[in-house]
């Protein structure tokens, strides 16, 4: 018997065009909007004494870290979601989701355990006076293992009204219930943490809410080999970006964050990394609508308006930061954060290749073109090692973080356009 096919209406370049830039904008609204509310935790290093502050910015940044092997997770379900045409394939898509669910959570067992073994040296090496918050985090990246799946689902599905309400609800709750907690119970880091947790269920039950009808399908056999082949090199590939992102506040808090001492860095950070946040929901419209134009055998030419688009941005984002940074610090923080606006400048236009690379990135990912992972990977193991080198200061940290943003873009421009280059950056993989 021949497999049905799910029918979907053709739309033409126009229609594709118009689409996408509506989209995008809707989505760059969302994640602004939930970038605005999440980044206002940080207004609380007002209200809790320095040392806390630094703690807390750093657990969100090992969070960061946590979530790293469900990174691929959503990158692979947009992509069989996206590609999903016949009953047959829905069907994979629903028994495939079922046991990664499953799967993500026996991983996140072994991340509860290592903790539980390793629990002095993590409290000790990111400085918490309340090992509570530690465990408040691990609970929290069982969310963050979660979420990949639902928000790809969402993302392949091209349901991007949702998936921006979804970061928007999880925003909402971590401003708010982190807030009441500091300002009414007087809570420190894991008061905050807790607000934070609050705010992922919250945005895991949206997004249940959003997908229950795949959930109550029939499913076929999870065929574990072939899966595998595709999102490991997905996660390597993400996680990679994730690392590059991240790795730096763990070192500042461990090596420079005795008594408080790291909470400038903390506050200048956010600031910085709202760059790549801002610029990332361009790349998240383009990866599925890539993938479908490939499994349909269409051309497009929406990387390139990415592309364009992410670049012209971040470099905006990185001039009006180095303007305006003086007065956000100066009101949404405290005096002793001043001290990092020196470096504002050099932070975030460390974050602009960063940005324009994930694009790149994205669409490697999106044709299948995973000979860059290997690169990737040695170019972060090289980075970890700079780092343990390079942390004299603040200014040095970033400096390393600059210099492996471009190498990082540099590689992901190589294999786009020189190494296995007979493929054309928008061709539709058969």
């Amino acid at each position: 018997m021949s497999a049905q096919t799910i029918e979907t209406p053709r739309m033409t370049d126009a229609q594709h065009k118009s689409t996408f830039f509506r989209q995008s904008g809707w989505m760059m609204i969302a994640t602004v909007g939930s970038g605005v509310l999440m980044s206002m935790v940080h207004v609380f290093s007002k209200k809790i004494p320095a040392n806390e502050y630094a703690a807390m910015g750093t657990l969100i940044q090992l969070l960061n870290w946590m979530a790293i092997p469900a990174l691929g997770l959503q990158m692979v379900f947009a992509q069989q979601t996206s590609a999903v045409i016949t009953e047959h394939q829905k069907r994979q898509l629903v028994g495939t989701m079922r046991a990664v669910t499953l799967g993500t959570f026996c991983i996140w067992l072994v991340m509860v355990l290592v903790t539980f073994f390793e629990r002095d040296n993590f409290v000790a090496m990111l400085k918490l006076s309340n090992p509570a918050a530690l465990w408040v985090t691990v609970l929290m990246a069982l969310g963050m293992l979660w979420l990949p799946i639902f928000q790809g689902l969402l993302q392949g599905r091209q349901n991007f009204l949702w998936l921006g309400w979804l970061v928007i609800f999880n925003g909402i709750g971590r401003v708010f219930i982190a807030g009441l907690i500091v300002f009414v119970f007087a809570g420190l880091a894991a008061g905050i943490m807790v607000g934070a947790l609050i705010g992922t269920v919250a945005a895991l039950a949206v997004a249940l809410c959003q997908t229950a009808d795949l959930w109550r399908e029939p499913s076929d056999g999870f065929d574990a080999g072939p899966w595998l082949k595709r999102v490991l090199p997905l996660t390597l590939g993400f996680g990679a970006s994730q690392f590059l992102f991240s790795a730096d506040a763990l070192v500042v808090q461990s090596y420079l964050g005795n008594d408080g001492a790291a909470a400038p860095y903390v506050f200048g950070g956010t600031l910085a990394r709202a760059i790549v946040l801002f610029t990332g929901p361009l790349a998240a419209v383009m990866f599925p609508k890539l993938v479908h134009s490939a499994a349909r055998a269409q051309k497009t030419n929406i990387m390139g308006l990415t592309l364009i688009g992410t670049a012209v941005l971040s470099i905006l984002a990185a001039i009006g930061l180095t303007f305006t940074a003086p007065l956000l610090i100066r009101l949404g923080s405290t005096p002793d954060n001043l001290s990092i606006i020196p470096l504002i400048p050099l932070f975030a236009f460390s974050m602009v290749p960063l940005g324009v690379a994930n694009v790149l990135l994205n669409n490697l990912m999106a044709h299948s073109r995973f000979k860059v992972v290997p690169a990737l990977v040695v170019l972060v193991i090289g980075y970890w090692i700079a780092l343990q080198h390079h942390h004299d200061s603040f200014k040095a940290v970033i400096q390393t973080f600059g210099l492996f943003t471009l190498l990082f873009l540099a590689i992901c421009a190589c294999f786009t356009w020189v190494i296995d280059g007979k493929k054309a950056l928008d061709e539709p993989v058969k």
